[in-house]
C-alpha cells in the first residue's frame, strides 16, 4: 500500500483565529458518511482493479496510473490538473493521497482546491473512496486556516461513519475550539474531545486516535476558559487512565484555571508543585503567573516578580509567598474550590497548608522577555500609568538579551498608551523608534496610530499616514484600515469623505465588511439623510459577503427618527422581526427620540406599554437611561402623568436617577394653570378628575405643592376617598 503523509509530521499549530459562525460543511452541504472503518481495507486492497471501473463515464487504470506517479513524485500541481481535466473519477487511491497532499500543502489554493475536490465527491456520492487519513489531514489543514467549523464537521462525520481520526487530527480540532473567544468554542471542544474518547474507550486494542498529553492540554484549557473548575478536575483524574502524565503546559493551564477562579492565593502553589514533581517551567509558566497578577490589578507583586527574574533570582516561590496576603474569594460553590486546592495543593494536609514548609527554588534562571515586558506594560495602561509604560520601553531598549527587547506588540502597545492620553506627537515618533531600532511596524500599528487621529479628530494627519503606509513602507490598508477613516470622518461629519473612502475601499477590491456598511450608514443616519442609508442597507443584503444583523437594522431605524419619520421607522422595524430580530435597547431609544421630535405622545404611549410587556419577559429586557428618560419626557410634556410615575418607577427599580429638576421645569412652564378654570362643565370637571389625581401624586414626586402630603408617591388608589384624590 502506498505511503500517505504521516499526522505526525504536521507543523506546529499556529495561534488561534476566531470561530467561525456557522458549522456548515462543503458550502452549507451536509457531508454524507463515508464507509465504514470494516469496508476501508477492501477498498484499499482492490485500488487497482476500482480504479479502472467506469465511474460517470468510463474509468482508465493508465489514468489512475499516471496520476499515481505523480502524486508518488510529489508533484501535486500536475496531479491535480490531470484529476481536474478528466471526467472520470480516479480510484479510491489516487483520491485520498491527492486529498492529502493537498491538505498537506496547508495553503490557501490548496485547501481550496481540497475541498473542492470533496464537494465533487459528495454531488455524486463517492466520498466513501476516501480514507480516515486523508480526511483526517484536512481536518488539520481547515483548523489551521481558520475553518474550525468545516474541521469540526469533518470529524463528526467520521466519527458517525466508525472513523476514528488520529490524535494529532482530532487534538488539533480541539484546540481551536477551546482558544475561541466566545463560550461556545470551548463547550463544543469538550464535546468532542468527549466523543472521540467514548469511541476509544470502546476499542480494546491501542489506537492511535488514544488521546496524548496536547489533547488533554487542549480540552483542561477549554474547561479553563470556561471557569468550569469540576470538569478541570476530573480531566486532569483521567489522564492516568491513557498512561498520559502532566507536563508543563498542563501546569500552565492550572494556573490560568486559577486566575478564571478568582484564586490568586492559589498561583503560588501552583508554581510550587510543577517544581516538586521535577518538571521545569518554561517561560510561558512565568508569564502565565505574570498575566494573572496583572488580571488581578496586583500590579505590585508581577512588578516584583519581573524584577526578580531580571536580576536572576531563583527564590521566586519564596517572594510569591510574601506577596500572597490572600484574596477575598466568593465562597458559594466550595466544592468547586476545594477541588482546586486539591490539585494545586497536592493533598497538602490541613496543618501545613503551605505554611512552614521551604518554598522550593527554580531549577534555572530566567529572563523576562519581551512577552512580559509587554504584559506588564498593559497594566499600567490599564492604570493610566503612561510613564511606566515609556520608562518600561526604554529599559527593554538597555537589556542585553536580545528576546527582552521591545518588538513591534510592544511598541504598539507605547503607541496605544499615549493615543490613550492624547499624547499623539510622542506616539506617531515611537515609528521612527521602531525603524531605527529595526522594529517593522505591522498594519495593525498604523491602524492603531490612525484610529488615534481620527479620535483627535486629526483628519489630515489621519490621510497622510494612509499614505506613508501604502506608498512608503509598502503596507497596504485593510478593510480596518478603511472602516476607521469612514468612522473618522463621522467624528466631523464629513458623510461625503465617508463614502468616498467606501468607493476607494472596493476600487482596490477588498471586500467591506458588516462594519464597513453600518458605519456608512451611520455617517448618513447622523447627516440627516436615511434615504442614502436605505440604499446602503438595499445593498449590505445583496452583499452574500455578509449578513444583515439588528447593528444594520438599528442604524436605518435611527436615520429615520432622528427626522420624526415614525411611520417609515416602524416599517423597518416590522421588517426587522420578519426576518428574526427582536427590537432591542437601542431600537426602543432611537423610537422614544424620534417620537418626541415628531411630538406624537399617543405613540410614547404604545410604545412605553411594549417596553413594559418586554421587561416582564424572559430573557427580560433591561431599559437604559436614554430610553426611559426620553418616554418620560414625551409623558411629562403631554400630561400623560399616570405613565410618566410609571416609568420614573421603572427608571429608580432599574438604578437609574430620574432627573426631577428637568422634570419639574416642564411642568411648571406647561401645566400650572393645568387644572385653575373656574368655568368648565361639571362633566368636564369629573373627566378631568382621574388626570388631576395622577398630576396631584406627580407633583408630590416632584416635590411641589400639592394635594397630598404622605410618604409614598406612586399612584394607588385609596378606598373611601370619593375624589379619587391619592
Amino acid at each position: 500500500m502506498m505511503q500517505q503523509p504521516s499526522m505526525a509530521m504536521a507543523a506546529p499549530i499556529p495561534p488561534p483565529l476566531q470561530l467561525l459562525p456557522s458549522a456548515k460543511l462543503v458550502d452549507s452541504a451536509p457531508l454524507p458518511s463515508p464507509k465504514p472503518r470494516a469496508q476501508l481495507a477492501s477498498s484499499h486492497s482492490s485500488s487497482s482493479s476500482s480504479s479502472s471501473l467506469p465511474v460517470g463515464g468510463g474509468g482508465s487504470s493508465a489514468h489512475d496510473a499516471a496520476l499515481l506517479s505523480l502524486l508518488r513524485q510529489r508533484r501535486t500541481e500536475e496531479a491535480y490538473q490531470a484529476y481536474a481535466r478528466s471526467p472520470n473519477l480516479p480510484g479510491p487511491t489516487c483520491l485520498s493521497r491527492l486529498l492529502a497532499q493537498l491538505s498537506y500543502q496547508n495553503t490557501p489554493a490548496a485547501i481550496a482546491r481540497a475541498r473542492d475536490l470533496v464537494r465533487r465527491l459528495r454531488d455524486e456520492g463517492q466520498l466513501h473512496r476516501l480514507d480516515a487519513n486523508s480526511l483526517g489531514l484536512l481536518a488539520v489543514a481547515a483548523a489551521r486556516s481558520g475553518a474550525t467549523a468545516y474541521a469540526l464537521a469533518v470529524l463528526r462525520t467520521m466519527l458517525r461513519s466508525g472513523y476514528l481520526p488520529h490524535v494529532k487530527a482530532w487534538s488539533a480540532v480541539v484546540s481551536r475550539l477551546s482558544a475561541s473567544p466566545d463560550d461556545g468554542g470551548p463547550t463544543e471542544a469538550l464535546r468532542l474531545f468527549d466523543s472521540v474518547v467514548r469511541r476509544v474507550r470502546r476499542v480494546a486494542v491501542a489506537t492511535e486516535s488514544r488521546p496524548d498529553a496536547a489533547a488533554f492540554n487542549a480540552a483542561l484549557n477549554a474547561c479553563a476558559n470556561l471557569g468550569d473548575v469540576r470538569r478541570f478536575a476530573q480531566l486532569f483524574d483521567e489522564m492516568p487512565q491513557f498512561g498520559v502524565e502532566p507536563d508543563v503546559l498542563t501546569y500552565n493551564v492550572l494556573i490560568k484555571m486559577c486566575a478564571r477562579a478568582e484564586r490568586k492565593d492559589l498561583l503560588v502553589f501552583a508554581l510550587e508543585r510543577i517544581i516538586t514533581r521535577g518538571i521545569v517551567p518554561c517561560v510561558t509558566t512565568l508569564h502565565s503567573l505574570v498575566a494573572a497578577y496583572v488580571g488581578f490589578n496586583d500590579l505590585e507583586t508581577a512588578e516584583k516578580l519581573v524584577q526578580a527574574m531580571r536580576e536572576g533570582r531563583r527564590d521566586l516561590c519564596f517572594i510569591l509567598r510574601q506577596s500572597n496576603h490572600g484574596n477575598s474569594v466568593d465562597r458559594t460553590d466550595e466544592e468547586a474550590h476545594a477541588l482546586l486546592e486539591k490539585l494545586v495543593m497536592h493533598r497538602r494536609s490541613t496543618e501545613e497548608d503551605g505554611e512552614g514548609v521551604e518554598p522550593p527554588l527554580l531549577p534555572k534562571t530566567y529572563t523576562p522577555d519581551s512577552r512580559m515586558y509587554t504584559t506588564l506594560m498593559k497594566g499600567y495602561m490599564k492604570e493610566d500609568r503612561v510613564d511606566d509604560v515609556v520608562r518600561m520601553i526604554r529599559a527593554m531598549q538597555q537589556e542585553a538579551d536580545p528576546a527582552s527587547h521591545p518588538d513591534h506588540v510592544t511598541y504598539t502597545t507605547v503607541i496605544s498608551a499615549l493615543i490613550k492620553v492624547g499624547a499623539m506627537d510622542r506616539a506617531r515618533s515611537i515609528l521612527a523608534e521602531m525603524a531605527h531600532a529595526r522594529v517593522p511596524a505591522n498594519r495593525v500599528t498604523y491602524n492603531v496610530l490612525l484610529k488615534g487621529y481620527c479620535q483627535q479628530l486629526q483628519l489630515d494627519k489621519a490621510k497622510e499616514l494612509i499614505r506613508e503606509m501604502s506608498e512608503q513602507v509598502g503596507i497596504e490598508p485593510n478593510v480596518v484600515s478603511y472602516n476607521i477613516l469612514i468612522d473618522g470622518c463621522i467624528l466631523v461629519d464629513d458623510s461625503a469623505g465617508a463614502l468616498a473612502y467606501f468607493n476607494e475601499m472596493r476600487e482596490r477590491e477588498i471586500a467591506p465588511s458588516k462594519v464597513s456598511y453600518t458605519t456608512l450608514m451611520k455617517a448618513f443616519a447622523l447627516s440627516g439623510q436615511p434615504k442614502l442609508a436605505h440604499k446602503v442597507f438595499d445593498e449590505m443584503e445583496k452583499d452574500p459577503r455578509v449578513k444583515v444583523d439588528r447593528v444594520a437594522y438599528n442604524m436605518l431605524i435611527e436615520g429615520y427618527c432622528r427626522l420624526g419619520l415614525i411611520e417609515e421607522a416602524k416599517k423597518i422595524v416590522e421588517k426587522m422581526r420578519q426576518n428574526g430580530f427582536q427590537p432591542d435597547v437601542a431600537t426602543y431609544g432611537s423610537l422614544a427620540n424620534g417620537i418626541s421630535l415628531a411630538r406624537k405622545p399617543g405613540e410614547a404611549l404604545l410604545l412605553w406599554n411594549e417596553v413594559k410587556e418586554r421587561c416582564a419577559a424572559s430573557p427580560p429586557l433591561r431599559p437604559d437611561e436614554g430610553l426611559l428618560d426620553a418616554l418620560a419626557d414625551v409623558c411629562v410634556r403631554a400630561a400623560f402623568f399616570k405613565k410618566a410615575l410609571e416609568i420614573v418607577a421603572c427608571m429608580e427599580e432599574n438604578g437609574i436617577p430620574p432627573n426631577k429638576t428637568k422634570y419639574k421645569r416642564i411642568y411648571v412652564e406647561m401645566h400650572t394653570r393645568m387644572f385653575t378654570s373656574k368655568h368648565a362643565s361639571q362633566a368636564r370637571q369629573d373627566r378631568r378628575k382621574e388626570r388631576k389625581r395622577a398630576a396631584e401624586a406627580f407633583k408630590f414626586w416632584l416635590g411641589l405643592p400639592n394635594s397630598y402630603y404622605g410618604s409614598e408617591w406612586r399612584l394607588e388608589p385609596i378606598d373611601g376617598d370619593e375624589d379619587g384624590a391619592v
